[in-house]
């Protein structure tokens, strides 16, 4: 009876960790199978949009409401964002081209900047893996599955 009181009812770590990096909470827990599959879709997912739609499709500051189930892939989502800010929106890569809004604003955009039904793909992609991995952190929160006997 006293071991349900000494352990702890939510493991923030295995959550945090889940967060961190897409099945290490699950590694944390003992679930190395469930651990490293969650790695392979929610990375797969990641990386597929990134592939599909090019670094472009993670941008918090234009995009931000599919910015934050994107987030939910982990540090990942920020570094992509820096990324994009970086190297497409500094013009380090591609040229920057002058673009009017509908608006009348003139802005300036990168020569690579996916758009279409590929960019709305890839940032989908990259949203779903995010929406995947908080499933995951949610179930790593749980802590390690007892076994039925």
């Amino acid at each position: 009876m006293t071991d349900d009181l000494d352990e702890p009812r939510l493991h923030i770590g295995s959550a945090f960790l889940a967060w961190i990096w897409p099945g290490l909470g699950h590694l944390k827990n003992g679930d190395s199978v469930r651990g490293r599959r969650i790695m392979a879709g929610v990375l797969g997912m990641f990386l597929m949009g990134l592939l599909v739609g090019g670094v472009d499709c993670v941008d918090r500051r234009e995009d931000f409401w599919w910015f934050v189930p994107q987030a939910g892939n982990g540090p990942i989502a920020f570094v992509a964002d820096a990324l994009n800010v970086s190297l497409l929106k500094a013009g380090k890569v591609g040229e920057l081209l002058d673009m009017t809004l509908p608006d009348g604003r003139v802005t300036r955009i990168s020569s690579f900047k996916a758009v279409g039904a590929v960019a709305e793909v890839g940032t989908l992609f990259i949203a779903m893996g995010g929406l995947m991995n908080l499933i995951a952190v949610l179930d790593a929160l749980r802590g390690p599955r007892k076994a039925i006997a």
